[in-house]
């Protein structure tokens, strides 16, 4: 209510006090009050409010010669003068003057009451705790005073009846003890097993008083904040003697015992103002209704009253209630969750009440947030947290083995085992860690972050850990700490600046991540020492390499030596321009044997090694080095082929036309020259593929990310694998399809080894011509009377008798190699990649193979 309706209130008492007694002629006269002043009927006729005030006076002092009435009603003009949203002040008092000059007329009875008929008895019923009883002589009640309301004449016939109204002090008490979750000695509630969630309200059985249904159902609406009230305050009690609740749970604990704290102080105020004279139990004084208990009904504690004050802890405790509920089930992050739902509501007070939970449940929430974003560091003892760790590595760190132990590996022998395998698991262990030390839960993650922030924490809290413990930079965290600090701490009314907080901590742990990884531990170099060596970049090294270690490998896998292997690739490695790259690099490639079986030749065996060691075993993995060696193989198997078709070209093409002159093998020669050019031209055409096409653009790739700097240490990891990948899937020439991933590949494998055997016919072909022309230059100067000496040692295989074997293996090894490259092309057509079946145009520019298979058609 407000200051100005309470001020004409208490005017009205004033000037007419039978209003006090009257509650319908209280209200028509406030309200003709109220109309008047915001009438603007002869607002521009001066008032003489002095000369009104001055009469009111005397008219006072006449009805009260002891003056107080006069000096209230002056305290009250004052007041009512001060008021300036008033401009009928004049109208108002002059009103109520001529109001209390009229004389009172006699009441009149009401003509809709002439009498009242005996009331219908009441339904039983288990929650009432008396019944009505009907007129002992069946007369109907007496006819009441004229005046009374059907409520008073009803009172005094159950006055009558010897069971009247409870006293409303007695049902008061009893509701006050109900808001505390007490039974009365009127109210009470019911006892059952399940008393936490079933309980019901019983009305103990008195004989001498009666609760109407009306009070009844107030009553019930008030029992239902101490119903409420009883849930909570056995939630918090039961979870303050029990071990092991989370702090967001503790917290929460803290909040609602707040709560319950004010609503005590409610309580007390209420009782306060119970009115201090109680009423008897004597039905007599019931009745009695007279000026001090009509200002006792006006300043004290009534039900409706009681409601009215309750009203807005009725919500609280339902919404209270609500989270209690969900918190018995729910856990640190999801509490939260669960609580921030409740704030997308669009009650205003739900809201704001949400609002004001949240910002004090999730303080241990971003506790944990500051120290994990801007420290690296994660304190969650009670695994509230949407970042856990794993149980199985929550003990270990991030290992660094020296490059002592590399050398270790590498006195072996070249046969594997030993401290090797165990150096090679502790590499493995750096990203182990990386990937599996920390876990990402989803369900722990409160909505008003956001996956997309939830994610950017993770990252951040990681790249600060790893460069702590990995890089061994803890300064610079320490002071990134320090620095966070005196930005502010992290709260729920703060959003916006949360998000700020969390994109800055991001962009300054992944810029630091990546200047560790480029500049302290030279992570280009070591992926560009990767392009050159095992992916076959530097071609003068690899020439060279092949050259020296030709003769070796030719040999059974079982007659090399892993010392010999390692003192040709340092010989290569001084002889060619690698020499200049630095030293750390060099240091860490190495040539060793795969493991062979009986009958392999050196170069099925042989590979090349870089070994790497953390961090960058992070991003350099053991899966990725597994990668890099399968790449390294077929490429330089496919050098391997190169070089042996350049030889025996220039063997062929030059022998030829110099000391091979056998006129009825010249057309086979011929034959033999158009398909070693076909061969070097399919295996030059898939070398610039593998280098220029896929290795090249793929590099360009990765180099533009790390260029941009954009990311964190997973997305540093998925471009390389993203890049590694791309490579082996199309130089390997492999197919999205079950089943038949590998089949271009072992066709292409198939290719070499036709080559291999070609160049082996072609070899005796050779062999076979210059025994043959030693014999005819021999007879023609044995014709000319020259004596020329014959090399009776020379092999026997190359004779007359084995030219037809040689040459139909010459034509068979020629024939198959262009159905089998003939096969690949028709396969590459059709393959789901775009860089292959570009290959395979390259492979048939003109449409050879096309028109090849057409002619085989038509034959």
């Amino acid at each position: 209510m407000s200051a100005t309706a309470l001020e004409l209130e208490s005017l009205v008492y004033s000037l007419v006090p039978r209003a006090r007694q009257d509650e319908q002629l209280k209200r028509q006269l406030v309200a003709h009050c109220e109309e008047i002043l915001s009438s603007h009927i002869g607002h521009s006729v001066e008032k003489d409010i002095g000369h009104l005030a001055d009469l009111t006076k005397r008219h006072l002092l006449q009805t009260t010669p002891n003056g107080s009435s006069t000096l209230r009603f002056t305290n009250l003009l004052s007041r009512l003068l001060d008021q300036p949203v008033l401009s009928r002040k004049h109208a108002s008092l002059q009103f109520l003057y001529s109001l209390a000059s009229t004389p009172a007329a006699a009441p009149v009875a009401p003509s809709f009451l002439p009498s009242l008929a005996p009331p219908p008895p009441t339904r039983p019923s288990s929650r009432l705790t008396s019944k009505t009883s009907s007129p002992v002589d069946g007369r109907p009640p007496t006819r009441g005073p004229k005046g009374k309301s059907k409520a008073d004449i009803l009172r005094e016939y159950r006055l009558q009846m010897g069971q009247p109204h409870i006293p409303e002090h007695l049902i008061l008490r009893d509701t006050l003890y109900l808001l505390q979750g007490i039974s009365g000695k009127y109210v009470q509630f019911s006892v059952t097993k399940d008393a936490e969630q079933n309980k019901e309200l019983v009305f103990a059985e008195d004989p001498r008083y009666y609760i109407p249904a009306p009070t009844r159902a107030l009553i019930h609406r008030l029992a239902e904040v101490g119903h409420l009230y009883q849930r909570v305050d056995s939630f918090v009690r039961e979870r303050e003697g029990k071990v092991g609740v989370g702090m967001i749970e503790q917290s929460l604990c803290h909040h609602l015992q707040t709560q319950l704290t004010e609503y005590y102080r409610l309580i007390a105020v209420l009782e306060s103002q119970m009115s201090a004279v109680s009423q008897a139990d004597d039905p007599a004084r019931a009745n009695g209704v007279d000026e001090e208990r009509g200002r006792e009904e006006e300043t004290g504690l009534t039900l409706k009253r009681l409601d009215v004050w309750i009203e807005d802890w009725r919500l609280r405790m339902r919404m209270m209630s609500v989270c209690v509920e969900g918190a018995r089930d729910a856990h640190g992050g999801a509490l939260v969750n669960l609580i921030h739902g409740y704030a997308e509501n669009g009650d205003p007070f739900i809201r704001k009440f949400t609002n004001q939970l949240l910002e004090e449940v999730s303080k241990p929430f971003f506790a944990t947030l500051h120290k994990w974003l801007f420290s690296g560091e994660l304190y969650d003892p009670f695994s509230e947290f949407f970042v856990a760790v794993d149980p199985e590595f929550a003990h270990l760190q991030y290992m660094q083995p020296s490059l002592q132990g590399v050398g270790q590996l590498a006195s072996d022998g070249g046969f594997g085992g030993g401290d090797g395998e165990d150096i090679s698991e502790e590499r493995a262990g750096g990203l182990q860690l990386w990937e599996q030390k920390y876990r990402f839960q989803e369900g722990m993650l409160p909505a008003f972050v956001g996956e997309t922030f939830g994610r950017k924490i993770f990252s951040t809290g990681k790249s600060l850990n790893f460069i702590r413990y990995s890089c061994h930079d803890s300064d610079w965290v320490a002071t990134r700490e320090k620095l966070s600090n005196t930005g502010g701490t992290l709260k729920y009314s703060d959003i916006v600046g949360l998000e700020r907080s969390i994109d800055t901590a991001y962009q300054i742990a992944s810029q630091r991540l990546f200047d560790v990884f480029f500049d302290k531990y030279r992570l280009l170099d070591h992926l560009s020492a990767l392009k050159h060596y095992l992916l076959l970049g530097y071609g003068d090294f690899t020439d060279q390499l092949m050259d020296t270690l030709g003769p070796s490998l030719s040999r059974p896998a079982n007659a090399l030596y892993r010392h010999n292997l390692t003192a040709t690739l340092e010989s290569a490695l001084r002889s060619s321009n690698a020499q200049n790259d630095p030293p750390d690099v060099l240091r860490r490639l190495d040539a060793r044997m795969l493991e062979y079986s009986h009958g392999e030749m050196g170069w099925d065996v042989f590979t090349l090694e870089y070994k790497v060691d953390a961090p960058i075993d992070t991003v350099l993995d053991p899966t990725a080095m597994v990668k890099y060696l399968k790449l390294f193989n077929h490429l330089w198997k496919v050098k391997r082929i190169e070089s042996t078709l350049n030889t025996s070209w220039v063997r062929i093409a030059g022998g030829s036309k110099t000391f091979l002159r056998i006129p009825e093998l010249e057309y086979d020669w011929h034959q033999i020259r158009l398909v070693v050019a076909e061969m070097i031209h399919f295996i030059r055409q898939l070398e610039a593929y593998c280098h220029l096409e896929v290795i090249e653009c793929s590099w360009q790739d990765l180099m533009s990310f790390v260029q941009k700097k954009e990311g964190d240490l997973d997305a540093l990891i998925e471009n390389h694998r993203t890049y590694l990948d791309r490579m082996v899937k199309k130089v390997l020439l492999l197919s999205p399809k079950a089943g038949r991933e590998e089949n271009l590949l072992n066709q292409v494998r198939d290719v070499f080894s036709l080559i291999l055997q070609f160049r082996e016919a072609t070899d005796d072909l050779y062999n076979y011509c210059l025994s043959e022309s030693a014999r005819r230059d021999a007879e023609k100067d044995a014709a000319r009377g020259v004596y020329t000496r014959i090399d009776q040692g020379a092999d026997r295989r190359y004779t007359e008798e084995s030219l037809p074997g040689i040459l139909a293996r010459v034509k068979d090894y020629g024939a198959s190699f262009s159905e089998r490259v003939q096969t690949i092309v028709f396969a590459l057509a059709s393959h789901p990649d775009l860089d292959c079946r570009f290959l395979g145009i390259r492979l048939s520019f003109s449409d050879f193979y096309k028109m090849r298979k057409e002619q085989q058609q038509r034959a």
